[in-house]
Parts: structure tokens; sequence; C-alpha cells
């Protein structure tokens, strides 16, 4: 997704002349889900901690909700010139510099004893990750062929649901059993893993010479990427504000004792959901953004009136892990496909606004729960995405089109 990403993803002199006979890296790709991985599962493991974590930290539980924005804020505030800084960086070289970024950070977090400290320590993962989101996406388009683009971004993006159905679980059990300060050195041991895995396995590629590169604001200019970018705003602030503080939520409905289990059962969904959208893709990518609007409504509507029902909880949480779990994938290929030419520029906006985003969320969503409860959750979900919907509906010809006519599809 970075700004440097827009050569063939075949390099000259490589001996590939057909591009259909060319197949996929795969462990070079899934070095990249794992990278996807960390990055994702560092930013939400929060989530499924809260309770231990502010009890340790000596603060309530919307402020140590606060781990979460404090993140986004970072990579918010740093993707965009970090990817512009870095874009002559051999590629190996800046993704290797970004997950040391998110094995010193989560060290220092599962070390520190001090709210203050920890909040730096995940402002500093937070700015690895404005280096690694404008950088993954990107790096496997450039692996792969135009025909396997897509399924390539797909397979590296599958790193986001991984997360969610095993990840998050796994370190809300680990953090039960153990302590949450082991949940975030378990992530230490898998980053120092990957760091080899990269080196040993993931191709290099140049940066971008200073003459080749476009000005970031310029893909504005392209019809359609305002309402992908719109889109990815509010669309993720709506997810954001629930799952920031899903364990305060679900202990509030006496399911405290089922966070871990309510988690496996919404990443589950959105593994389907990634596999789905990553068949389907080139020719649905409409469809399937209208989809996952209408499923995350659904889910929130009926948290809001339904709640009462751990049965119905769980057939919410199905239905929202269905609609989130392809997300990123969509956006991101809308973003791609929209920008045209500048196609990296706005990707990288993209990174941008979707941790704006999460920032939002957390804040929001920490107003909403110290003002009138966690209650207010579904509710502000389904006022969020009704302009998401509206805006979706009418890029039909830019930005959400029916007909994809990118390379890659």
């Amino acid at each position: 997704m970075s700004i440097s990403e827009t050569q063939s993803p075949v390099d000259p002199g490589s001996g590939v002349k057909n591009e259909k006979e060319q197949k996929l890296p795969l462990l070079a790709l899934l070095a990249l889900a794992t990278a996807v991985f960390i990055t994702c599962l560092t930013e939400t493991l929060p989530a499924g901690l809260l309770p231990a974590m502010s009890s340790d930290l000596k603060v309530s539980e919307s402020a140590t909700g606060q781990t979460v924005t404090i993140y986004a804020i970072g990579t918010a505030l740093t993707a965009i010139p970090l990817t512009a800084a870095t874009a002559a960086w051999r590629r190996k070289r800046l993704l290797l510099t970004a997950m040391a970024g998110f094995a010193a950070a989560n060290t220092v977090t599962a070390l520190s004893d001090n709210y203050s400290l920890t909040m730096v320590a995940r402002f500093v993962a937070g700015v690895a990750a404005g280096l690694a989101w404008a950088l993954l996406a990107g790096y496997a388009r450039r692996m792969a062929p135009p025909h396997l683009q897509g399924k390539a971004i797909a397979i590296a993006m599958a790193g986001i649901p991984v997360a969610l159905a095993l990840g998050v679980p796994a370190g809300t059990f680990l953090g039960k059993a153990l302590s949450w300060q082991a949940a975030f050195l378990a992530m230490t041991g898998l980053t120092v893993l990957l760091l080899g895995w990269i080196a040993l396995a993931v191709p290099d590629y140049p940066g971008q010479r200073a003459e080749g590169r476009t000005p970031m604001l310029g893909a504005l200019r392209e019809p359609g990427v305002t309402p992908v970018l719109f889109v990815t705003l509010v669309f993720v602030l709506a997810h954001t504000v629930l799952y920031t503080f899903i364990a305060t939520f679900l202990d509030e409905l006496g399911m405290g004792d089922s966070i871990d289990l309510v988690l496996l059962v919404f990443g589950g969904a959105s593994l389907v959901s990634i596999w789905v959208v990553g068949s389907q893709i080139n020719q649905r990518l409409r469809g399937l953004m209208i989809g996952a609007t209408l499923l995350i409504a659904v889910a929130a509507a009926l948290l809001a009136v339904l709640s009462d029902s751990p049965a119905m909880v769980y057939v919410a949480v199905v239905l929202w892990g269905l609609g989130w779990g392809g997300a990123p994938t969509l956006l991101q290929t809308a973003a791609g496909d929209a920008g045209g030419e500048q196609a990296d520029a706005a990707q990288a906006m993209l990174v941008t606004l979707w941790n704006v985003a999460m920032a939002g969320g957390g804040i929001l969503g920490g107003i909403l729960l110290d003002a009138v409860g966690s209650n207010s959750f579904p509710w502000t979900i389904l006022l969020l995405l009704a302009p998401v919907l509206i805006v979706v509906l009418a890029a039909r010809a830019h930005g959400f089109p029916a007909k994809r006519t990118s390379v890659g599809s």
C-alpha cells in the first residue's frame, strides 16, 4: 500500500515471459500474512485483556481502552509522512525495520506497570504499524502477476481474520491462564521468528526513485477515491466503537466469562468472510461491500434489542464477523481500483483514515461508556452505518462500481 509500489510485480530480467504461468510465492505471502497478523493482533489484543490490564495499570477500563486509541493515533499521524520519507528504501529493509519496532514495543508493554510508559510503547507500536500497513498490500501485489494480484492481497490480508479468530481469543485465554503480560511477550517471540522468516523467504524490491513519485493528495482528484475513503473512515469507526470495549460490553451482559469464546466465534466467521471475498471480489466487489454493511447493521440491531439472550448475542457476533472479515480486502481493492495510476497514494491515505477511525472509535467508545453505558454501542453502529450504505449505493459509477475494470480483475 505504499506510494512506492507502482512498479511491475515481475521485475525486469527475472526471466518470466508469460505471466499466466507464474505461480504465487506462497511462503513469502504467508510471511506477509503473519506480519499482518502481528500488526492486527498488537492493535486489538487489549480488547480481550481490558479488566486485567486496567487493574495492574491502576486506571479505569475506559482509560485502558485508549491503549488501542494511541496505537491508532501513532499509525494515523505517521503512515503518510513515513511512507513518503522511506519511499526510496529497499522493501525488505523497510519491512524488517517495521517488524523490529513491534518486537521492541510489545516487550516494553509487557514489562511496564506504568500507564504513561505503556501508552508511549503503544504509540511506538502504532508508528511501526504505519510503516507496515503502508507497505504490505503493495508488497503482496508486487509479488504477483496482474491476474493474481487480488488473490495475493487476499492471502496477505488473511492475517487480519486469523488474528481475530485465533490470536485475540488465544491472547485472552493466555491472559487469564497466566497474565496479560505473557500475551504481549508471546507477541514478541512470534515477531522475532518472523524476522528470520522474512530474511530468508521474502523477495526484496527497490524503492521508488524521487522522479517517479506522485503527490499523495493528487489521488483525491480521481473519481471514486473520496467515496471509498469516506466509507473506510465511517465503516471502521462503527466497528471499533464496539470491538475496543467488547470485554466490557459482554461483562455488562453477564457474559464476561465467555469473552474468549465470543471472540473465537467472531474470528471464525471473519475467516469465512475473507474466503468468500477472496473468491468473489473480482466479480462482485460492490455487492460484497453492500452485503458487509447490511450484515453488520443487522448484527447491531440484534445486539440493541435482543442482547438479553446469549444465543442471539452469538448470532449477532457471527453476522458481525461475516460482515467485517473481508472488509480490509474489499476497501483496499476498491481504493486501488479507484486510484488508477495513483492507486498506492490512495491506499496510503486509506491506511491513515483507517487508523483515524480506530482512534476515533476508541475515543468515542470511551466517552459513550462513561456517559451512557455500553448499551449505547449497537445504536451508535446503526447510526454510523446509515451514511455508509448510502455512499456505497451512490458510488455505482466510481468507487464501488457494478463491474470492476482494474488490470488485476
